[in-house]
Formats: structure tokens, sequence, C-alpha cells
């Protein structure tokens, strides 16, 4: 595994993620790693374009909300 040095941390910053990584039962190195890979997720799901993000989120399964289908509504509006 590939090991990656930082220096010249601020002191500030250091105590913050040593509380942290205490807070999480986390040695140093791991909170260090799981912040990253957070960062690092949140960027990519930032860095989608607005028509990716809403092509993603445009599709409604009815079935999945329990809403009624449209067909089925079509129906119920005829048949009053």
């Amino acid at each position: 595994m590939p090991t990656f040095h930082v220096h010249n941390v601020p002191g500030d910053l250091y105590a913050r993620l040593r509380r942290q990584a205490q807070a999480h039962r986390r040695s140093l190195s791991a909170e260090a790693i799981a912040l990253l890979q957070g960062a690092l997720d949140r960027a990519q799901c930032t860095s989608e374009t607005p028509l990716a993000s809403i092509r993603r989120r445009r599709f409604f399964d009815p079935a999945v909300a329990g809403a009624p289908d449209s067909t089925t509504l079509l129906r119920q509006a005829r048949d009053r």
C-alpha cells in the first residue's frame, strides 16, 4: 500500500484531527484517510453537471412511492 506524508500541518489542524480521531476511536492515519475519502466522494458528486443530476433524479417510480400510475388515474377519470 502506498505511503502518503504530509508536512507543515498547522498545529490547530493537527489538534482537531487528533481529537476527531480519538472521538471515532481511530488512529490519526485512519481518520485522515476517512476524511480524504469522504471529501473526494463529495467532490465527485458535486462535479456532476446539472443536466446529469436532473437526469439521474427525474425518473419517478410510482410503485416505490405507493402512488398509482398515470394509466390507473386516467381510467378512473374516464369512468366518472
